[in-house]
């Protein structure tokens, strides 16, 4: 089961940490994923040989100062430049050391207000060009604001690189801050704040900071609030950014496959007439543990939360690399408060630390089902914590963790824009030279220190303690959840006029070349192959997945069947029981999953060792009777609660509207079909779903072709398939017709509002090629597409809007989605189908074609800057049948296709009179 809770500034994982936006917190993941049992990516450690080296011989070139270029401009710019051959990819990371903290009093919000106003323009530059650059790149591009650091991150094409660095050194000299510009802005960042500051789990983190860091900067959540915004000016704005947005105050961090030399030049030539500033003195932070406190927060989630908060040192404090391990050791699978799951004690349990640049906290929590007794789970938390503070904590634990720390850094290398986030948090958050930098720090960690720690910061005297219960709260909520993309950019709706660095770069369109391909075996026992080399770091990493599909393979009445199986494999095999499995990949070190979907991440050296393991979870899993009895019920439990959510029933409500009655994707577990289950319907549904002539492993990383089909051949080889495949393609479905639905949701302000209907085509068809370049111009490009455009931008009938397809082996379906006003649904909709229409009367602009094409073409490159994405490339294709070299044909027809066929391809397949809505919200609109 997922930690439902992510508050710290990084996830660990090989990829790019998770982004935060101004709030400095990402979403509450709950409800069906959460008891579908999603895993964390976790870290993986390194050998124990290893680990008697001295530091330097623990940390890859990438995060070290090896192969580094760096420098200081006259102006005192600090860049840093690394290297990365993964991909023709390149993410440029500008770091201003300014947050929230910094925000005059009375104005928390103002650093978060004015990174929205970072992308409406500066001389030079204006906002509809910067919009219509933004989308010829093709890449992504955002920003976050937290306590300490303001962040804009890019990630393009590496020949764009002159393109990216020029942007940014427009904006840090000459921002625009038109007082037009700000009170335009002014109402979205306020949705904005509305929709995040109207979530249960936002206010509770927003209340606990408020205890936690009382006195202080921090105490004031970096999104800032509504009164603050209305008395907000563009004066205001301007006086902050002439304060702190200055090159002496920024640090560039530059992530890819450039010419470090070369690349340094050209920052030099775009940001070496920007200049300096006299900046001023800093804020202090220093918090004083508050005295204990209990709140409690309704919710209308699907279960519940007890939770306690504690102080904890900041990433700056001598300290950190010992909260850190501590954390590390609260959380583990071995470790106490985790052992509370598979007692049947909770639903969930764990520990997250929470490190800002000064301070910190940390959090236990325990989930409860709906109606269950959380006094009970937070006295379970109370006492294991107790017992941790007064003991201290297992030994092992810690030099597993330390092993771990240090391991996670060779992973960073595997994905551009992870590494770039990797070492602007070191320099920026941190204030270390480089991420390497914190190895001898983890080294010297002891388990007396750790208790130490642990004693002094897990004083009930100074917890806070919280209980998230499922109920009606009656409160408006404008948005399930909080956080996501922030939504910057307007819209022209007329032809820009690129500045001449800009059209000279971008417009011209380079027709596309093959990509390299992967190499693919097939094993004698029908499991399929598929390696991609690249040794941008001592790792590797498997990605497998086996064709599956419930809906197809459940029997009748044993709904639920394939959600108890795969909550089954963490409970060891028929080699090691659960604490044993993990100790064993804990002493490999390696990070291991396994299921339906399965994983593996291992430095170089113990891939063998790894693959061993993994194969010893997927092919002989022990599947213990009591842990069988505890998952079942506690699925049965959370199944409760989910299926009353407005949540799930709106999922189902725009299932009923596409597909015929009866269909297979209709049917769901309930509190019944799982508890009738046995542990005999488990081995069986295993027995017949989990085959080697069903399953695709995608290796990538630090390997050759010849070894990785050794080692998997070695472990996997002797998996033999028992009888005729089972049939996991879902039978094709009728064209669906208009129809309309509204699923009651009283605690919601806003609708959410889903136009759906089924296609009469697949994946498979080449026309889909056509149909996803239309969509780019209609509402697939965002920022810029017609939706937005005439949804949001021109009406305001929407705060949010896109559409997109939805591809099967047999089955396609397309679908717009927008939140708005009830009175405004109506509306939304009308000019939703007018923009939909004119895709079948006449083709895209000129304009608007070139436009989606460059987004599209130059997008291609960037799927393939992290080797998680690689593989989730070819498992994805794999899923749909579709050729391995599938995304050279989509690039060769989005090349060469022209308005007039994209708009035929909507008018064979596209009716826009056949599409049904879908609202959840809190009354009918209709």
């Amino acid at each position: 089961m997922a930690f439902p809770f992510s508050i710290s500034g990084t996830v660990k994982q090989s990829g790019r940490p998770a982004r935060l936006r101004a709030s400095g917190v990402s979403p509450l993941i709950l409800g069906a994923a959460i008891l579908a049992g999603t895993a964390l990516s976790s870290v993986v450690s390194i050998p124990a040989a290893l680990a008697q080296q001295a530091p330097s011989a623990l940390v890859p070139a990438a995060l070290s100062s090896a192969q580094v270029v760096r420098a200081t401009l006259p102006n005192g710019l600090r860049v840093v430049i690394v290297p990365n051959r993964l991909a023709p990819v390149v993410t440029t990371e500008i770091n201003y050391l300014v947050g929230s903290a910094e925000a005059p009093e009375g104005f928390p919000g103002t650093a978060h207000a004015l990174e929205h106003m970072m992308f409406r323009g500066s001389t030079g530059l204006d906002k509809d060009q910067l919009a219509a650059v933004g989308t010829r790149l093709g890449g992504s591009y955002n920003a976050d604001t937290t306590e300490d650091v303001t962040q804009y991150f890019y990630t393009a094409q590496a020949q764009d690189l002159p393109v990216l660095l020029k942007i940014e050194a427009l904006r840090m000299k000459g921002l625009t801050l038109s007082e037009a510009d700000w009170s335009k802005e002014r109402g979205a960042i306020e949705q904005e704040v509305s929709r995040d500051l109207s979530s249960p789990a936002y206010l509770y983190l927003q209340q606990l900071q408020s205890i936690l860091f009382a006195g202080t900067p921090y105490a004031h959540d970096a999104l800032g609030t509504r009164p603050s915004f209305e008395k907000t000016d563009a004066a205001h704005l301007r006086a902050f950014y002439e304060k702190w947005y200055a090159p002496n105050n920024a640090v560039l961090v530059i992530v890819g496959d450039v010419n470090p030399v070369t690349a340094l030049d050209q920052v030099r030539e775009a940001f070496g007439a920007v200049p300096r500033k006299t900046l001023p003195e800093r804020p202090k932070v220093a918090p004083v543990p508050p005295p204990a406190k209990t709140l409690s927060f309704p919710t209308d989630y699907p279960v519940g939360f007890a939770t306690l908060a504690y102080p904890m040192p900041g990433r700056t404090a001598d300290t950190f690399a010992v909260a850190d391990i501590l954390s590390d050791v609260l959380g583990s699978q071995r470790g106490a408060l985790y052992d509370l799951v598979p007692q049947g004690k909770a639903l969930f349990a764990g520990f997250e630390y929470a490190p800002k640049k000064e301070a910190g906290f940390g959090l236990a929590l325990a989930a409860f089902p709906k109606g269950g007794d959380s006094a009970k789970a937070l006295n379970d938390l109370r006492g294991i914590l107790e017992k941790i503070r007064k003991d201290g904590v297992p030994a092992e634990l810690v030099e597993a963790a330390k092993k771990r720390e240090i391991a996670q850094l060779q992973f960073s290398a595997n994905s551009v824009s992870g590494l770039a986030a990797q070492w602007s948090t070191a320099l920026a958050f941190h204030n270390l030279d480089a991420p390497g930098d914190i190895v001898a720090a983890y080294q010297a960690v002891t388990p007396e220190a750790v208790n130490r720690l642990a004693a002094k910061l897990l004083d009930p005297a100074h917890a806070v303690t919280a209980v998230l219960t499922p109920e009606a709260s009656g409160k408006p909520v404008a948005g399930k959840g909080f956080g996501g993309a922030e939504s910057f950019a307007s819209t022209p709706d007329k032809p820009v006029k690129l500045p001449d660095w800009a059209e000279n770069a971008l417009s011209h369109l380079e027709e596309p070349k093959p990509t390299p391909q992967p190499i693919v075996s097939t094993l004698p026992n029908g499991l399929k192959l598929i390696v991609w080399p690249s040794h941008v770091s001592h790792t590797i990493q498997l990605s497998g997945e086996i064709r599956q599909n419930a809906a197809m393979q459940e029997p009748e009445g044993k709904e639920g069947v394939e959600d108890l199986t795969e909550g089954l494999f963490s409970y060891g095999t028929a080699t090691h029981d659960r604490l044993g499995f993990q100790k064993a990949l804990d002493d490999i070190p390696a990070w291991e999953s396994a299921g339906g979907s399965f994983s593996l991440q291992v430095l170089t050296p113990d891939f063998e060792k790894g693959v061993a393991l993994l194969a010893e979870n997927e092919l002989h899993p022990a599947f213990p009777e009591k842990a069988f009895q505890i998952v079942r019920m506690q699925a049965a439990q959370g199944q409760a609660g989910l299926l009353v959510s407005p949540g799930f029933l709106f999922g189902q409500a725009i299932k009923t509207a596409l597909l015929p009655a009866k269909d297979p994707e209709l049917r769901h577990a309930t509190p019944q079909s799982l508890m009738s289950i046995s542990r005999d319907d488990v081995l069986k549904y295993y027995q017949a779903a989990w085959r080697p002539d069903l399953t695709t492993i995608v290796v990538t990383g630090d390997i050759t072709p010849e070894k990785a089909r050794t080692v998997v051949e070695q472990a996997f080889g002797g998996w033999k398939a028992d009888g005729p495949k089972p049939v996991v393609d879902l039978p094709a479905v009728p064209l669906s017709k208009a129809s309309r639905a509204n699923v009651p949701d009283k605690s919601s302000v806003q609708d959410s509002v889903v136009l759906a209907e089924t296609l009469g085509l697949t994946a498979s068809h080449p026309d889909h090629f056509l149909l996803q370049l239309g969509n780019e111009v209609l509402g697939g490009g965002l920022f810029s597409s017609r939706l937005y455009r005439d949804l949001r931008v021109k009406t305001g009938y929407v705060y949010s809007v896109g559409s997109s397809f939805d591809w099967g082996r047999t089955r396609g379906s397309y679908n717009i989605e927008y939140g708005s006003d009830p009175d405004k649904v109506g509306k939304a909709r009308v000019a939703a189908l007018q923009d939909l229409k004119s895709m079948q009367t006449s083709p895209p602009t000129e304009d608007e074609l070139s436009l989606a094409k460059a987004s599209l073409l130059r997008s291609l490159p960037l799927r393939r800057a992290s080797l998680s994405s690689i593989a989730a490339q070819y498992l994805g294709l794999e899923e749909l049948g579709l050729p391995l070299d599938n995304t050279d044909r989509a690039a060769q027809v989005y090349y060469k296709a022209t308005g007039a066929e994209v708009q035929a391809a909507f008018q064979k397949w596209i009716r826009p009179d056949d599409l049904a809505q879908i609202v959840k919200g809190p009354a009918p609109t209709w």
